[in-house]
């Protein structure tokens, strides 16, 4: 019988609440897992990720680093994102800095941005079947694990993105961005996993882990202001674990991770 390869997700981590319940939560189970990956692009005061806090990811054994739309948001970004092992950003932005994909010993792990009620990007569709054939030549792709964090509104897209990514052959779709975790695990054709929402890592209390108050003001005038991290006394692991045939790649188990605990 193969070895099971696990891998464990975690869901956007927003803000400091985000950053404090991840560190506890992998103080306790990083030596249960062989691969650890984050969506970070709402890390650093819910947008944006700061050098001074990938660097504390990487400490914490995170292994690799997803994002999404709101990874150019904190401008020093660019400063370090071509120099990082960990990160990787949206691979359908044209020609920007920093890559979308990366290679590690026993695993592919790609980030790919929807386009529905998401800003103007290349399509995600086209830019995976390019780069399957890319990586069909700088690795063993067919029986490396491929995982896709797939950041995108829309839950059609998702479902459709991750039956044809199961066809070229990816072991792994998990969606990202909304913030809210869905309830439809499962393994799609037998060797894919599937998530529409992986959910996020932060505050409990608040609205997508920001500011009730805040959020308010901005949904009820319309008029552009500043969103807060809400700060309770609770935050939430959105999370799921994924067992990989460490042989073919395959897929064979996708578990959701959700809790919510106290601050300490």
């Amino acid at each position: 019988m193969s070895k099971l390869y696990k891998l464990l997700f975690l869901g956007d981590i927003v803000g400091r609440p985000g950053r404090n319940i991840v560190k506890e939560f992998l103080d306790d189970v990083k030596s249960q897992y062989d691969f650890i990956i984050a969506n970070v692009e709402n890390a650093s005061h819910g947008f944006g990720l700061t050098k001074k806090n990938h660097d504390e990811f990487v400490q914490w054994g995170i292994n690799c680093m997803t994002s999404g739309n709101h990874i150019w948001d904190k401008k020093d970004v660019f400063t370090y994102i071509d120099e990082s092992n960990e990160l990787i950003r949206p691979y359908n932005y044209p020609d920007a800095v920093g890559l979308g994909y990366r290679i590690f010993d026993k695993i592919i792990v790609i980030n790919l941005l929807g386009r529905t009620f998401m800003p103007p990007i290349d399509c995600p569709f086209k830019a995976l079947d390019g780069l399957v054939s890319k990586l069909k030549n700088e690795c063993d792709f067919e029986n490396m694990i491929s995982f896709i964090d797939f950041h995108a509104e829309a839950t059609a897209e998702k479902i459709c993105f991750a039956k044809y990514a199961q066809s070229l052959g990816i072991k792994a779709v998990i969606g990202t961005h909304t913030h809210v975790q869905s309830a439809d695990e499962k393994i799609i054709a037998s060797t894919c996993a599937y998530l529409t929402d992986a959910g996020f890592c932060g505050s409990s209390e608040g609205v997508i882990g920001m500011d009730y108050e805040s959020s308010l003001k901005r949904l009820t005038t319309s008029i552009p202001s500043r969103f807060e991290i809400d700060e309770s006394n609770f935050s939430q692991i959105n999370a799921c674990e994924i067992f990989f045939d460490l042989k073919s790649g395959i897929a064979k188990k996708i578990k959701r991770i959700n809790f919510i605990s106290e601050v300490k």
